[in-house]
């Protein structure tokens, strides 16, 4: 297949949308909350992504704003535009919405639960089971797996401080994750006190 998943740090990028229809508007809110400049080119531009930060620029504009942008997203219904936007970015990171495999970048479906971000990529075969996929892996992840990332997180912060052998601070991590307190504070969301046990079970 030749794909393979990567998360990029979008702050400070730029990203180019062209069109404005639902595809391209989605695209445009999820770079935005990336802290990514998003440039949008399309018809009918929604007043609220405006207002979210979206700066629109005129078609006119197409070639100056792809040599501006790190990322071009084609989202229109023209295939023939989409094909001449395609053609300008060159070796640029290309998304494209009507013939995904003719870019070299893939938008999956993503979603977020606590601080654990999920995405989902089909290949391109089927946005509606990765739809499907989505909603099966939210019923599955629990608040209380989220509580213990976060106690992970913390146990980790700790641990590197104090133990630079990598083995045995993953033999704590196991540790704490199949503590048996823990999971009993971490049921009735007291991660006050499962912080206070984390410390002293260390007692680093």
């Amino acid at each position: 297949m030749g794909w393979t998943p990567l998360i990029l740090q979008m702050e400070n990028k730029n990203v180019l949308i062209v069109g404005a229809g639902e595809v391209g508007d989605r695209r445009a809110r999820r770079f935005i909350e990336a802290r990514a400049s998003v440039v949008i080119i399309g018809r009918n531009i929604s007043e609220d992504l405006i207002k979210l930060g979206a700066i629109p620029k005129p078609q006119e504009e197409l070639e100056k704003w792809v040599k501006w942008s790190d990322i071009v997203v084609t989202a229109t219904n023209d295939h023939e535009l989409n094909d001449n936007v395609a053609e300008l970015a060159e070796d640029k990171l290309l998304n494209r919405a009507d013939y995904p495999e003719d870019g070299n970048l893939m938008v999956p479906s993503s979603f977020s639960i606590g601080d654990v971000q999920l995405s989902i990529f089909t290949g391109g075969k089927s946005p509606l089971m990765a739809k499907e996929l989505r909603k099966k892996i939210q019923n599955t992840i629990t608040p209380e797996d989220i509580f213990q990332l976060e106690l992970q997180d913390f146990t980790r912060n700790i641990l590197k401080e104090k133990i630079g052998n990598q083995r045995k601070r993953r033999a704590y991590l196991y540790e704490i994750l199949n503590d048996e307190i823990i999971r009993e504070y971490i049921k009735v969301g007291n991660i006050g006190d499962a912080k206070k046990h984390i410390i002293k079970k260390l007692d680093l």
